[in-house]
């Protein structure tokens, strides 16, 4: 199993962008044959280390994830992120 977890800060720290955001994110659960899980969560301590946004995504293997990243459904949804975002990081691990 390989699990991909993304933390987004956004640039418009709105409730009604996060809230756009993370409706974005959840589209994903929606024709990617190889995404086994997905889970998107918004912060709710708002601290200063906090991001806006997580998105846990998890596959059988290497191969159903580099589908996914190349998949039609994705493509849009990382163009957005990627754009709205002021800070993205990301851990991809093996259980």
């Amino acid at each position: 199993m390989l699990t991909h977890i993304v933390l987004y800060k956004l640039k418009d720290r709105s409730p009604e962008n996060i809230a756009l955001a993370r409706a974005r994110l959840e589209s994903l659960s929606r024709g990617i044959e190889t995404l086994r899980a997905i889970e998107v969560g918004a912060d709710v301590i708002r601290s200063g280390r906090s991001y806006d946004l997580a998105l846990i995504t998890r596959f059988d293997d290497m191969a159903g994830y580099q589908v996914y990243q190349d998949h039609p459904v994705h493509l849009p949804v990382l163009a957005h992120m990627r754009e709205a975002s002021e800070s993205v990081v990301a851990v991809d691990f093996e259980s």
